[in-house]
């Protein structure tokens, strides 16, 4: 879908492996029905995954493993799993609580010491996610194998759960003397030979593009938020806020609904 609309940013933790295929997908995508919905063709995937750079393994682990894995839990219970009460639920306590049980154990991904980077690592049926967390050489070699895959950008996640900002900094910098250098000099080569590998396929797929947009009836509305909520559900409560928050705004008063939100609560 993202290919024949708009893009694609990957937040499931692929390893590059599985990545080459999502790319081919992709790039066939693009190639045989994508109508782009703006004005130009995103023919690019991202990939992300958690990062900690340091020359000791156990060091980076230590800083950066268990707040990359909360990351990965905290979109897993917004999406996925969780029931979220807002002002009430600990995030925090809850990932310290189920984190193996859903699979977002440090622990497992740390049992990987000392071998080969993935994005996420399983043992005796439990799982947690690694990604780019150990020194310059591992991370390296992951990354070259994502570079090896065409995926065009992989984003780093390192200021996640009570990760420190100074070990953040220090891994960044790290990284960007070790590590960064090489990639970036293949990139100047990479870069342009993939836009002309697909500049025949952006060109037919803008072509297939409608040249005006479809024009809306005259009456076109859409409800805010809110207001389509109330009549969704006919909540009663819901529609006499919204109408003395117009009353409201009507005279002035910009403080008067926290006691109606409260009460909505």
């Amino acid at each position: 879908m993202a290919a024949s609309r708009i893009g694609a940013l990957t937040f499931a933790f692929i390893d590059p492996e599985e990545a080459v295929h999502w790319v081919g997908d992709y790039e066939r995508t693009l190639a045989e029905r994508c109508v782009p919905i703006g004005h130009a063709v995103n023919a690019e995937v991202a990939c992300v995954t958690t990062m900690m750079c340091h020359h000791d393994e156990h060091e980076a682990i230590t800083r950066g493993l268990e707040g990359g894995n909360f990351f990965g839990y905290s979109l897993a219970h917004y999406y996925v799993f969780g029931d979220h009460r807002p002002g009430r639920t600990d995030v925090w306590a809850e990932y310290q609580q189920r984190r193996d049980q859903v699979g977002y154990s440090p622990e497992v991904a740390a049992a990987a010491e000392q071998g080969r980077l993935g994005a996420k690592l399983a043992q005796d049926g439990t799982s947690g996610l690694r990604g780019a967390v150990g020194t310059p050489d591992q991370i390296r070699e992951f990354l070259r194998r994502y570079e090896e895959a065409e995926v065009d950008q992989v984003v780093f996640v390192s200021q996640a759960g009570r990760n420190r900002h100074e070990d953040i900094m220090e891994s960044l910098e790290l990284f960007g003397r070790e590590v960064l250098p090489e990639f970036q000099e293949r990139e100047e080569q990479r870069a342009p030979r993939k836009a002309a590998y697909l500049e025949p396929v952006v060109e037919a797929a803008l072509a297939r593009r409608a040249p005006e947009p479809p024009s809306l009836p005259a009456d076109y509305s859409f409800p805010a938020i809110p207001k389509a909520w109330a009549d969704r559900t006919g909540d009663e409560r819901v529609a006499a806020w919204l109408d003395r928050v117009a009353a409201d705004r009507a005279a002035g008063v910009r403080d008067s609904t926290a006691g109606i939100i409260g009460g909505l609560g």
